[in-house]
């Protein structure tokens, strides 16, 4: 395939910096030799999850894109074209359940150390990062009450169904009818008509939650898990908190982050670490449980040390981040707010560089995946934010690549032999 595609595009050099051993030498552990169907190449798949969160594709289109393009091909390690897809998209799914978060952590490290082989990232780079969290919805509808009874009705009934249990009255109908009156008449603005068919709906709900638990005493753990679940939601009040906002993601928390446009955010919060000089991403992590930002900057800066090797000397912070003293682990906090005159002329350039890691999160958002998040669970979380952070470096690095050989056609090879300029 050499002799069909230019040898010199980005992507060519990016397959040949990319140490792909160290995936084979990670994930080998995975794989069992001489049992069922072989196994797919480890470079394959480490190279389309690469292009996906890049080009911010999904499994689909990735799997679609990778047999008209010959430059996807030759990153994911092909000596020859294929015409024929070479996996189906939910072989996706299952290698990232295989692999899970930690695994994923290990392809993020491998786009820092290919930057690292050209001298785009020095510890020099890593001295000063920037902290800052920001909300990953997860794919959700929007919860509201009447939705979820419904839904949930619509589960335990099927579960029922399927454990055998004869029940008395389904509400399946019913259910159906009361859902399309309520938004009919919220949308009429006829709020004590749209809540007497939410009654209705809860009312549903609980008859057939209490019928199951009368003839169901031994369930088994699937049904036992959905059970709960419909009990939780079923109790729930306004004010509660731990609240059901969807059924097949129990997960999802109500996230507040004071942005007029969007009042509430349903996900998880993810703490994103960059480098304060040239904005690589060295840190990104799922924090379940909508902590406070400050409880999570000391797993963040241990996951820059895991990442890079390096542990930073400084973190720029907004005040989120206060109450946590002004050193965690070797590392000394700035947080934004300080008077100038309290601070050298350097500490106050870098201090406001801060604010550079908000466009990063945007990017990182709008062109990787991470604004809406399709993957099943809090691994699923951790997975789709770590993956994004992957994407964005590599598109940095093909940035860089493309500089070096614009530098290199337009101010002759000779004098700028092995020149990356960073983006």
């Amino acid at each position: 395939m050499e002799n069909m595609i230019n040898r010199k595009h980005p992507l060519c050099t990016l397959a040949k910096e990319i140490d792909w051993g160290v995936f084979e030498e990670a994930f080998g552990a995975f794989y069992v030799e001489k049992v069922g169907r072989p196994g797919l190449p480890i470079r394959l798949m480490v190279g389309l999850h690469y292009l996906k969160y890049t080009y911010s594709e999904s499994d689909e289109s990735v799997v679609e894109g990778f047999v008209e393009n010959p430059y996807w091909q030759y990153f994911c390690g092909y000596e020859y074209f294929q015409h024929e897809f070479p996996l189906e998209p939910t072989s996706l799914v299952k290698w990232r359940k295989r692999v899970g978060g930690e695994g994923m952590e290990k392809l993020l490290k491998e786009t820092i150390e290919a930057a690292k082989r050209k001298k785009l990232v020095t510890e020099q780079e890593v001295k000063g990062v920037t902290v800052d969290t920001t909300v990953q919805e997860k794919a959700i509808a929007f919860p509201t009450d009447a939705r979820l009874y419904y839904k949930m009705l619509q589960k335990l009934v099927k579960a029922a169904k399927e454990a055998g249990i004869e029940l008395r009255q389904s509400y399946r109908r019913l259910s159906k009818k009361a859902l399309a009156r309520q938004g009919k008449y919220l949308h009429a603005k006829q709020m004590k008509r749209a809540k007497k068919e939410t009654g209705k709906l809860k009312r549903y709900l609980g008859r057939v939650l209490r019928e199951i638990e009368r003839k169901c005493e031994q369930a088994d753990e699937k049904v036992q898990q959905l059970l709960e679940l419909a009990k939780r939601l079923y109790r729930q009040k306004r004010d509660d908190k731990g609240k059901v906002y969807s059924i097949h993601a129990p997960e999802v928390e109500c996230i507040v982050k004071g942005k007029a446009h969007k009042r509430y955010e349903f996900g998880c919060k993810v703490a994103v670490v960059s480098s304060t000089r040239n904005n690589w991403v060295i840190g990104i992590e799922a924090t379940p449980g909508n902590p406070y930002d400050g409880h999570t900057l000391e797993g963040s800066l241990e996951q820059v040390k895991r990442i890079t090797g390096w542990q930073p000397k400084i973190a720029y912070c907004d005040r989120t981040y206060r109450g946590q003293g002004e050193e965690v682990n070797g590392t000394k906090i700035q947080i934004t707010g300080k008077r100038k005159k309290s601070l050298s002329r350097w500490e106050w350039k870098w201090l406001k560089r801060r604010s550079a890691i908000e466009p990063i999160i945007g990017h990182l958002k709008s062109g990787n995946l991470l604004e809406r998040n399709h993957l099943l669970g809090e691994e699923g979380d951790r997975i789709n934010a770590i993956l994004s952070g992957c994407g964005r470096n590599l598109r940095k690095l093909l940035r860089a690549f493309f500089l070096s050989i614009f530098i290199m056609v337009f101010f002759g090879r000779e004098k700028r032999k092995n020149v990356l300029v960073p983006s």
